[in-house]
């Protein structure tokens, strides 16, 4: 079946990357005042470079173009790439580009905004692997996009993130907060900062957890809090339907190593475990009921933790609907984990390696960052 594509009532639905960016440069083509664009990869490929020239047309148009790509995520990218965008009186930063001390600190959002009219929110970084359908070709990727009250709100996080890009202090809630506005209370902006203190994230998803009959998650990378994890593993005693799409194939392998040694306390306590086999899977996409969650966060402690993140809690049932037909069409495309599955009776060796993938990314890789944060 082909990626979902569907429009609700204020929300579009992109079950694809390339259908995702299609929507993004389509919008950058026809914006008349004023680009906002943040992102990890800003890649020097050809996907790269199309939307570079589509920005650079709009700055000639007299657009007000700012560009934010994280300087660890676009480290590949020269320097001069982003010169045809700065000709045309286009302005481009880099996240903490000059701050090596920081470089475990990223920013790892994506937003388009245009025309202080439209929003694009998502998972797809501006990279040839994006550009695709998912299945026959190019990583599973996608988002949502919306209009209405919230886009200043979102405007203001983008001008927040551009200030705090070459900022020699950075003033930082302890792991985020929640921003909404009152016009239309179904739509939160989730705004994860680096931290070790409460989430505006994890808050929202204990609260919908806690009531949520049918929960269906899709993530690129799986080692949750073992708070959550625990919420995850009592929901079925309750009546709850937990099913979890996670990475077949991954551009992390140790985090495939690490989210696989939770398997057997995750299948034993109903939760149904299912791996995407097409292609590398990078979406970032929940839906618990008629809630939608979207952004760019996984469900790891990179994510919960350390970057600098952004999902937006999206409460719309024609939403919820599109969300859900994705991911059964994603389920068609993926392989069930049993408990009898026999590549599960892992070695000793296997579960080593799993054991020293979960202390990497829950322990050492957080305690790096917590250093670096320390000295801000």
């Amino acid at each position: 079946m082909a990626p979902i594509n569907a429009t609700a009532e204020g929300f579009g639905w992109y079950g694809s990357g390339r259908a995702l960016l299609a929507a993004m440069e389509q919008a950058i083509h026809q914006a008349h005042r004023s680009i906002q664009l943040e992102t990890y990869i800003f890649a020097p490929d050809e996907t790269g470079t199309r939307f570079c020239e589509a920005l650079a047309a709009a700055a000639r148009r007299g657009v007000q173009v700012e560009v934010l790509a994280d300087a660890f995520g676009s480290r590949a990218t020269p320097e001069d790439f982003f010169n045809r965008v700065l000709r045309a009186g286009g302005r481009v930063k880099r996240f903490t580009a000059t701050h090596l001390g920081r470089l475990a600190l990223r920013d790892h959002r994506k937003l388009l905004l245009v025309d202080e009219a439209q929003a694009f929110v998502g998972g797809c970084n501006l990279a040839n692997e994006y550009d695709g359908d998912g299945i026959t070709h190019g990583w599973r990727d996608g988002g949502v996009s919306l209009g209405g009250p919230l886009l200043p709100v979102l405007g203001e996080e983008f001008a927040d993130q551009w200030a705090r890009a070459d900022a020699g202090k950075w003033h930082l809630p302890p792991g985020g907060y929640a921003r909404t506005h009152a016009a239309d209370p179904r739509v939160r902006a989730l705004c994860l900062k680096p931290g070790f203190g409460p989430s505006a994230l994890r808050r929202a998803l204990r609260e919908d957890l806690a009531r949520a009959r049918d929960i269906a998650i899709t993530t690129a990378y799986f080692l949750p809090s073992w708070r959550l994890l625990r919420q995850l593993m009592s929901a079925d005693r309750r009546g709850a339907r937990v099913r979890i799409l996670l990475a077949g194939r991954s551009d992390v392998p140790l985090m495939t190593l690490a989210s696989r040694s939770l398997y057997r306390a995750l299948i034993s306590s109903g939760v149904e475990i299912f791996e995407y086999q097409p292609q590398i899977l990078h979406a970032k996409t929940l839906i618990l009921d008629g809630v939608v969650y979207a952004g760019s966060s996984n469900l790891d402690p990179r994510s919960l933790r350390l970057n600098f993140e952004l999902m937006l809690r999206i409460e719309d049932p024609a939403l919820a609907a599109a969300a859900s037909t994705q991911f059964e069409a994603d389920l068609a495309h993926s392989r069930p984990i049993h408990a009898g599955n026999s590549w599960l009776q892992w070695s000793a060796w296997t579960r080593l390696k799993q054991r020293f993938a979960r202390f990497v990314l829950a322990r050492l890789d957080p305690w790096f960052a917590r250093e670096q944060l320390r000295r801000l």
